[in-house]
């Protein structure tokens, strides 16, 4: 049974990730819960690094070229997410933001709920805060 072409190629390539982070990021830089977790480069306003290394690793995950890891090497994701204080308020912004984004998209149903389910597992992942047991 051949296997079915990676979900890169299924939702259009590359053009379909450049939206996709376009979208995400148009929310995320004007919140102002996890926007100023991204601007800290004040010769980068637009956000344009952070676009790129987004939209490649998300290319590089979904079975596109692997660009991102000739740029930057593993993702170590958690780690380059650990100077940030992310708890799960954080977490669910950044994941309503995204799943906007998605939704907004002109992928299929199959591929979208793929990249929800990719996304919250992500996001969750980058979780470094504990909070409080209910009651404490």
């Amino acid at each position: 049974m051949p296997e079915s072409p990676a979900l890169y190629d299924r939702v259009g390539g590359m053009p379909f990730f450049e939206m996709l982070v376009d979208r995400f990021y148009a929310a995320v830089r004007d919140d102002e819960l996890i926007g100023p977790m991204y601007v800290h480069d004040p010769a980068d306003p637009e956000l344009d690094g952070p676009r790129r290394r987004l939209t490649l690793f998300l290319v590089q995950y979904w079975g596109g070229p692997t660009t991102y890891l000739a740029e930057r090497g593993h993702p170590r994701l958690r780690a380059r997410h650990f100077p940030f204080a992310i708890d799960s308020v954080a977490r669910d912004r950044w994941l309503l933001h995204m799943r906007e984004a998605i939704d907004a998209s002109d992928a299929g149903l199959a591929e979208r709920e793929e990249l929800h389910r990719y996304m919250t597992l992500a996001a969750d992942a980058m979780r470094n805060l504990e909070e409080p047991a209910a009651g404490e």
